[in-house]
């Protein structure tokens, strides 16, 4: 089966990843102000945090329409497209993606081609920057060792469900004032450098422990992470760093201490995820 892997733009691919054409980004839009950015792949990641520093309004974001998500799945060169998106409980993103494919099967239908000459799935990652990505590689391995559209469907969405998404950022502020913590006291700390160990129930953003400086929350995330996860000899753990990679290595090397894993994979937010995460934030998927 040829395969396409379609995300959004929290997917947050790799610099190898990104010359490879079975992927795609869809851009969402970022307002800064009066200022509209797209996230894709122009997007200056030190030019934007400057922007946001500047300006006294939250950043926020908008989701791609469903003509954008559709018009992608007809270009795709591929018998089996699978989309990935941000948590529904986060964005637009899944219900827009899922628009699209009712209406490309549809006119699909309409215009009286087979059902098996493109087939297209939207998951929702329940998850987003390297969840997405951390699910994408999944698919990515199934579709090479040859599964059958059904299959990599099925193991894509066990494998999800599996898996466990943390963060630590530098502030929540703009999490709580878009709304992103609803259920979820604001956390007020800075003071005395406290910083919560976050992660995801099901897509929903929780609170999971706390700890004095990033660092020491990075080693308490990779804690909690590693045991959560059993046995990671068959793992993958994908990092995400927002505009500090020496805080990536770092969570790598507490990683290796606590595990041996497949392999722990780095990469770079893009828009979407240095939004929310804000500069310094770590994020984490295994």
């Amino acid at each position: 089966m040829t395969y396409k892997i379609i995300g959004d733009s929290c997917l947050d691919l790799t610099d190898e990843l990104k010359k490879d054409p079975r992927f795609q980004m869809i851009p969402l839009t970022l307002q800064v102000g009066s200022a509209l950015v797209v996230d894709d792949e122009t997007f200056d990641q030190k030019k934007f945090i400057d922007l946001v520093k500047a300006c006294p309004e939250c950043p926020k974001t908008a989701c791609p329409s469903p003509e954008t998500f559709k018009e992608a799945y007809e270009e795709a060169d591929a018998e089996g497209v699978f989309v990935i998106t941000l948590s529904g409980h986060l964005s637009g993103s899944y219900n827009s993606a899922e628009l699209a494919r009712k209406l490309f099967e549809e006119e699909r239908a309409e215009k009286g081609h087979g059902d098996q000459e493109k087939r297209v799935a939207v998951i929702d990652s329940l998850s987003a920057s390297s969840g997405e990505l951390n699910i994408a590689m999944y698919i990515q391995a199934l579709c090479e060792a040859g599964l059958e559209f059904d299959q990599v469907l099925e193991k894509a969405l066990a494998y999800r469900d599996s898996m466990k998404t943390y963060f630590v950022l530098e502030s929540l502020d703009t999490l709580r004032k878009n709304g992103r913590l609803s259920g979820l006291q604001a956390f007020f700390a800075t003071a005395l450098n406290i910083k919560p160990v976050m992660g995801a129930d099901s897509g929903t953003i929780i609170k999971l422990d706390q700890a004095r400086g990033i660092n020491k929350a990075i080693q308490r995330m990779c804690d909690i992470a590693v045991k959560e996860a059993g046995n990671t000899v068959d793992k993958i753990a994908v990092v995400c760093h927002v505009n500090h990679p020496q805080r990536a290595e770092y969570m790598k090397s507490e990683l290796e201490k606590r595990g041996t894993f497949k392999d722990i994979v780095i990469t770079t937010a893009a828009g979407v995820a240095t939004v929310y995460a804000n500069d310094g934030g770590i994020i984490l998927a295994i």
